[in-house]
């Protein structure tokens, strides 16, 4: 079983950052693939960026790329989401998910899914 914490969300004006932060439990980590995932009030869940286990292989929605940034730390348990620039419209609730499978993109393939925290991003 593994269990996923995020943390970072917050308040911020437009233009602004902030840095998500999720914590996985568990020893099988570096055996996983990570994304994140967002949620706006009234919308579907829509991917927004996703990494491989070792970190190689990196994939971003159209309308996050060049102002989000994944990473992970495998020796710490972490994925990380740098938020750059953020618009109104990045508005959501953010969660993290990790997956055994191949399938990075499509939060169908995910089994494991922290609880989410907000970002609201005020014009």
């Amino acid at each position: 079983q593994v269990q996923l914490v995020e943390s970072g969300g917050g308040l911020v004006q437009t233009g602004g950052s902030l840095r998500l932060s999720c914590a996985a439990s568990g020893r099988t980590f570096s055996s996983l693939g990570m994304g994140w995932f967002r949620q706006a009030p009234g919308k579907e869940r829509e991917f927004v960026a996703s990494i491989t286990r070792s970190g190689g292989t990196i994939n971003y929605a159209d309308s996050v790329k060049g102002r989000f940034t994944i990473s992970r730390d495998n020796a710490k348990n972490t994925v990380d989401l740098q938020m750059i620039s953020l618009k109104p419209e990045d508005t959501a609730v953010y969660t993290c998910a990790a997956t055994r499978s191949y399938r990075y993109t499509e939060a169908s393939f995910y089994e494991y899914w922290g609880q989410g925290t907000q970002v609201t991003v005020s014009s």
